[in-house]
């Protein structure tokens, strides 16, 4: 039996035909016993309404701890401050704190604001000095699209965890051994906090690779070959995905990975598969 623990991401449903989706998803993973769940959130709050909706029903619908995306930018401290005191009233005490995409009327590095955070490392500080959230925070293998390098990406995932976060969730990547090499990389700078795999279950290869395009995370050549050809063999191509979402669970928990967290899409069927493999 794999000592590896594991947990899921959602996001709030757009649509009635999406919620469905997302609900018939939930109890199906939920029964298999994950560490936590997370909900997402959008840029500047733009899906505030519906992550407090999703949580509140996921909490009514099990008792594993849900943990709540939350993003700094475009909000004010005391704006976040009151939010967050929502939160941990209704009884999430685990925040994914992020700074959250840029908008196009701002550059980052952003200028000093007293008040707002400027850094995720400070929003980190901020967030336990309100309440004794858990935090777990980004990590980017390849960097995040915004680093000047890895170096300094690394460098700034050293704060947030010196800042007191539990843990960091990485960005998704289909070469372990680029997740391998960065959490080697992260120890000899100082890291101290877990740095916990973040994979992804395809379920659409090309909108998948529209996805990693925007993220700048690297699509490699032999992926692109598995699902040559198999744009109208949906059968084959749920096939190669699953079959890959196992191997690489099963590879990470081989090479003594203590947590992955899968980026589910609010679906529950390949992920179900892999994460079985850990029982």
């Amino acid at each position: 039996m794999s000592k590896t623990t594991f947990s899921f991401e959602f996001f709030p449903p757009k649509s009635e035909k999406a919620a469905e989706v997302l609900w018939e998803a939930v109890p199906v993973l939920a029964d298999l016993g994950p560490k936590f769940m997370t909900v997402t959130y959008g840029a500047g709050g733009s899906t505030k309404d519906g992550t407090i909706n999703t949580i509140q029903k996921k909490m009514d619908m099990t008792n594993i701890p849900i943990g709540s995306h939350l993003t700094f930018l475009n909000t004010t401290k005391e704006e976040l401050h009151s939010y967050v005191d929502g939160l941990w009233k209704d009884g999430v005490k685990h925040i994914v704190a992020l700074r959250g995409d840029m908008p196009a009327d701002l550059q980052w590095p952003l200028d000093d604001d007293g008040d707002y955070f400027q850094y995720t490392s400070d929003f980190v500080e901020g967030l336990l000095k309100w309440h004794p959230f858990e935090i777990s925070v980004g990590a980017y293998p390849e960097k995040h699209p915004d680093s000047k390098s890895l170096e300094d990406d690394i460098y700034a995932l050293k704060m947030k965890c010196d800042a007191g976060a539990h843990r960091a969730l990485t960005q998704f990547f289909f070469d372990n051994d680029l997740y391998y090499n960065f959490v080697e990389k992260c120890l000899a700078a100082g890291v101290k906090a877990q740095i916990c795999p973040g994979i992804l279950p395809i379920h659409d290869f090309k909108s998948m690779c529209g996805f990693a395009k925007r993220c700048e995370a690297n699509v490699p050549d032999w992926l692109h070959e598995k699902f040559e050809g198999l744009d109208d063999k949906p059968e084959e191509a749920r096939k190669v995905a699953l079959e890959l979402l196992v191997s690489q669970t099963e590879e990470l928990a081989k090479n003594g990975v203590e947590h992955i967290h899968y980026y589910t899409l609010n679906k529950s069927d390949i992920t179900k598969q892999a994460v079985e493999v850990l029982k």
